[in-house]
């Protein structure tokens, strides 16, 4: 997001940790209330413009959404949303956008809440990497053929009872509601919003075996040190990783396997 839009979705984070740091509101029941708007107004192009449209005052659009999803929603959503529509949108679609963050941030502050919070993350991670190993599931969680219905059952034979509650819930929502986004996108941007949480960012881990409980932890205080912030490792095991380790945090990557270090002598070689 960019301008008026970044801005208004700052403002609303900061809402919503305030309505959670209050132990009398539920953030699970607040994340569903969130998701069942975010539907809406996805559906309801015509009305999410009325809601976003700057030359409506704002304190009018804020009474507009209380009056339409005031008796739908409980207090807490009914006021985080029209907080929102009294904000300026660059566009229309970013205040969906936003409450879709913000019904995801809810759930994963509800497991945060219950100690949950690194179990939901390593699900995402592996939930992850498994559906990138099977293009069979891939393409049965992404056919636009298949209905919500069918996808929510095969997602619940898949994770239900195998993983928490709210990772089987961001998922779902995900895969029924992707809103134009790839799976393996929306994987990767409940990843980076569960690390948030705690203010930490994510180091993607690939090496050619499991390292060992001292490894990591040697690893994660190396890699806090470096980037000054806590770090969340999601590691992965690939045997042609030949040794050492590959590390990816955003878009830059530590190469520490020997596998790309006899590519980087080749390449010389080679040039």
């Amino acid at each position: 997001m960019n301008g008026a839009s970044r801005d208004a979705l700052a403002a609303a984070r900061e809402r919503l940790d305030a309505l959670t740091d209050n132990t009398s509101v539920d953030a699970g029941s607040l994340a569903d209330e969130l998701a069942a708007v975010t539907a809406l107004l996805d559906r309801e192009v015509s009305l999410r413009r009325v809601l976003t449209d700057p030359a409506q005052p704002g304190e009018a659009k804020a009474e507009l959404a209380q009056r339409l999803i005031g008796t739908q929603v409980g207090g807490p959503a009914t006021d985080l949303v029209s907080g929102m529509v009294r904000s300026r949108w660059s566009r229309s679609r970013d205040l969906v956008d936003a409450l879709e963050e913000l019904a995801d941030a809810a759930d994963l502050t509800a497991a945060q809440q219950r100690g949950k919070l690194d179990n939901v993350e390593d699900e995402l991670f592996r939930f992850g990497r498994i559906v990138a190993s099977s293009t069979e599931l891939r393409a049965a969680l992404t056919d636009r053929a298949a209905t919500a219905t069918a996808k929510r059952e095969l997602l619940g034979s898949l994770l239900g009872g195998r993983a928490d509650a709210t990772t089987e819930r961001l998922v779902t929502r995900l895969v029924a509601a992707p809103r134009g986004r790839s799976l393996e996108a929306g994987l990767e941007s409940l990843s980076k919003l569960a690390a948030e949480r705690r203010d930490r960012m994510v180091a993607v881990v690939t090496s050619a075996v499991p390292l060992s409980d001292q490894q990591k932890q040697r690893l994660g205080g190396a890699l806090a040190k470096l980037y000054g912030r806590q770090m969340h490792l999601n590691l992965d095991v690939d045997p042609e990783v030949l040794g050492g380790i590959r590390v990816q945090v955003g878009d830059e990557v530590i190469n520490g396997s020997i596998a790309d270090r006899i590519e980087d002598a080749g390449r010389r070689l080679a040039g």
